[in-house]
């Protein structure tokens, strides 16, 4: 795959220094329609949507999976490999085949410790495009927990 991260919302206006020490972390990977990782899997990478549509779900153990959110191109998910857990606490679904760029979870807090005003910058865009998501998907969660209580 020949896509330049730079083409990213949460890469651009970095400095090309700050690309050069990022951009070989990334590896670009394809994903077919189906699971990327289920909840409970060991997390590893963190995932960047190039192309497609990948739903994000969780399993409460009192009842069946619910779609938390949807992400597509630009979009993060995976953020278990890099909040210091050890295990996806959500699964991943492509619902089409995918284009995504992946990183390990080690190499981005390696360049964080080696390189910490670069890691500092990426790790603030990373929050800054996850945050409106949780926003989002506070409210779906909400919405479903309304619409199951006045089912009852």
């Amino acid at each position: 795959m020949n896509f330049d991260i730079k083409n990213l919302p949460i890469f651009r206006n970095l400095s090309e220094s700050d690309l050069k020490l990022i951009k070989p972390l990334f590896d670009p990977c394809t994903c077919h329609e189906g699971h990327i990782f289920e909840q409970g899997d060991p997390a590893i990478h963190l995932y960047l949507v190039i192309k497609g549509s990948v739903d994000i779900l969780y399993k409460p153990y009192d009842g069946p999976s619910i779609i938390i959110t949807s992400v597509k191109e630009g979009d993060i998910f995976g953020w278990s490999a890099i909040a210091g857990n050890t295990v996806y606490t959500s699964g991943a679904v492509c619902t089409e085949d995918c284009l995504v760029m992946r990183i390990l979870g080690s190499n981005l807090r390696e360049l964080c410790a080696q390189h910490p005003k670069s890691g500092a910058i990426l790790l603030d865009r990373l929050a800054e495009s996850v945050s409106a998501r949780w926003q989002d998907a506070h409210a779906q969660v909400r919405d479903i927990l309304t619409q199951g209580v006045s089912d009852s």
